[in-house]
C-alpha cells in the first residue's frame, strides 16, 4: 500500500444553481446569468464540504490533485488536505466563482489523466458536468462523480456526497471493482419547454457498489399508462377542499391533471387548488409566497429506477420547503413498473441538507394503484 493515494478533483462551482429557482439547469452563461438574477447561490462547494468532512478519518492517507481557486484549491486548504495544483493559462481567467466553463472542466481532466499515480479522479457537477470529463478522459482513467447539479440522472454518480466517501475508501483499499457506468444528459432547451429528451454520451469507469452508485433514470413504458390513470383516480377522489397541492414533476402526477382537464408543467412544480390550477411552473420563492400560512400538501412521483424522491429534477422543492411543509404531508406515487426497478425498492432523499436528509429517514406509504399502498422505507 503506497504512502499516499493521489485523486483529482474537479469542482464545478456553479453547478446546481438553477434547480431552486426554477431553470432546470445552469448550461450556458445566459441561464447563470439568469439564475444569479432570481437569487441562486452556490451550491457545488457545500457538497465537496459534506464530502472532506467524510474523508478526514483517512486524510493522512489522501493527496489531492486540484484546479485553482474555486474549482478546488480553495476547499482543500481551508480543510487541511494535502494538495497540488495544476497550472494552464485558462485558469487565469478565474476571478470568482461564476467565472468557471466546460472548458476549465475539460482542459483539468485532460491534465490528470495523464498523471500515471492518479488513481481516481473525483467531480463535482451535475450531468452536464459528467459529459465535459468523458469527452476528456473517456475510460482511460478511472472517475466518480459527486452529485451537485440539477440534471443528475448518469450512473457515474454516488446517491450523496457521503456516500460517496465511502466508495472512494473501498476502492482505494482494492475493496470494490471498476465498472463502466452510463453518461446521460437531456436537452436544457427541450427540458424548459416541458420535453425529456435525452442521450447517451459514452461511459466512464466508475468504482462499483450498487448501495452507494446511483442507477441511470429511466422513463415511464406505454404499458404504464392505465396503472398511472388509476392511480389518479385515487388522488382525484381524495383531494381535500381548500388544500394547497404542490405536484411535482412527471408523468405519473400529469395523469391526476389530467383527470382534472388541468393543464400542467411535465417538468416543473404547478400548485392545485380546490381542482385547479392555480400557478405553473414554481421556483422556490413563488412556492412559498403561495403557501404562506396555508395548510399545504405535495405530491411526488419517483424518479425512474433511481428512487429519489427529492434532488433529482425537482430541487424547487428546498430544504426550507421541505421542512415547512412537513413529513406527513407528503404523498408518495410510483406505478408498480418503477417500484419494481428500484434496487431493493429503497427511496432516496438527496435534498442537499444532509441534517433534513436524516430527518426525513423512514417508512413512507406509496400508492402504487387505486387500492394498493406499499410501505418503502426512505434513506
Amino acid at each position: 500500500m503506497p504512502d499516499k493515494f493521489t485523486l483529482g478533483l474537479i469542482i464545478n462551482p456553479i453547478s446546481g444553481m438553477g434547480g431552486s429557482v426554477g431553470l432546470k439547469g445552469t448550461d450556458g452563461r445566459d441561464i447563470l446569468e439568469k439564475a444569479i438574477n432570481l437569487g441562486a447561490t452556490p451550491n457545488a462547494l457545500n457538497r465537496t464540504i459534506e464530502l472532506l468532512n467524510e474523508l478526514k478519518s483517512v486524510k493522512s492517507k489522501l493527496k489531492f490533485i486540484t484546479c485553482p481557486k474555486f474549482m478546488g484549491e480553495l476547499i482543500l486548504k481551508k480543510m487541511d488536505f494535502d494538495c497540488e495544483i495544476i497550472e494552464a493559462p485558462i485558469f487565469n481567467d478565474i476571478t470568482e466563482i461564476y467565472d468557471s466553463t466546460a472548458e476549465h472542466t475539460t482542459i483539468a481532466a485532460e491534465i490528470m489523466k495523464s498523471i500515471k499515480d492518479l488513481k481516481l479522479i473525483l467531480f463535482v457537477g451535475g450531468d452536464g458536468t459528467a459529459r465535459d470529463i468523458v469527452s476528456a478522459i473517456g475510460k482511460e482513467k478511472p472517475s466518480l462523480g459527486i452529485p451537485a447539479g440539477v440534471k443528475v440522472y448518469s450512473s457515474v454518480f454516488s446517491i450523496n456526497p457521503r456516500m460517496a466517501s465511502s466508495i472512494i475508501i473501498q476502492f482505494l483499499w482494492d475493496e470494490i471493482p471498476l465498472k463502466e457506468s452510463e453518461v446521460l444528459d437531456i436537452d436544457e432547451e427541450e427540458y424548459r419547454k416541458g420535453k425529456l429528451v435525452s442521450k447517451l454520451y459514452g461511459y466512464l469507469l466508475t468504482p462499483y457498489n450498487p448501495d452507494y452508485l446511483q442507477y441511470s433514470k429511466i422513463g415511464s413504458p406505454n404499458s404504464d399508462l392505465n396503472n398511472q390513470e388509476r392511480i389518479a383516480k385515487r388522488i382525484v377522489e381524495s383531494l381535500e377542499k381548500d388544500v394547497y397541492y404542490l405536484i411535482g414533476p412527471g408523468t405519473t402526477t400529469k395523469a391526476i391533471t389530467d383527470r382534472l382537464n388541468q393543464k400542467k408543467t411535465v417538468l416543473g412544480i404547478d400548485l392545485l387548488l380546490n381542482n385547479k390550477i392555480i400557478a405553473q411552473d414554481l421556483n422556490e420563492q413563488q412556492i412559498l409566497t403561495h403557501i404562506k400560512d396555508k395548510k399545504t400538501k405535495i405530491i411526488v412521483s419517483l424518479i425512474g429506477r433511481q428512487g429519489f424522491l427529492f434532488g433529482r429534477g425537482n430541487l424547487q422543492f428546498s430544504p426550507i420547503i421541505l421542512k415547512k411543509i412537513g413529513p406527513q404531508n407528503i404523498i408518495i406515487l410510483s406505478t408498480k413498473y418503477k417500484l419494481q426497478n428500484i434496487h431493493n425498492q429503497i427511496l432516496r432523499l438527496d435534498t442537499r441538507s444532509a441534517e433534513l436528509d436524516e430527518k426525513m429517514r423512514g417508512f413512507y406509504k406509496v400508492l402504487v394503484d387505486y387500492d394498493e399502498i406499499k410501505i418503502c422505507k426512505a434513506e
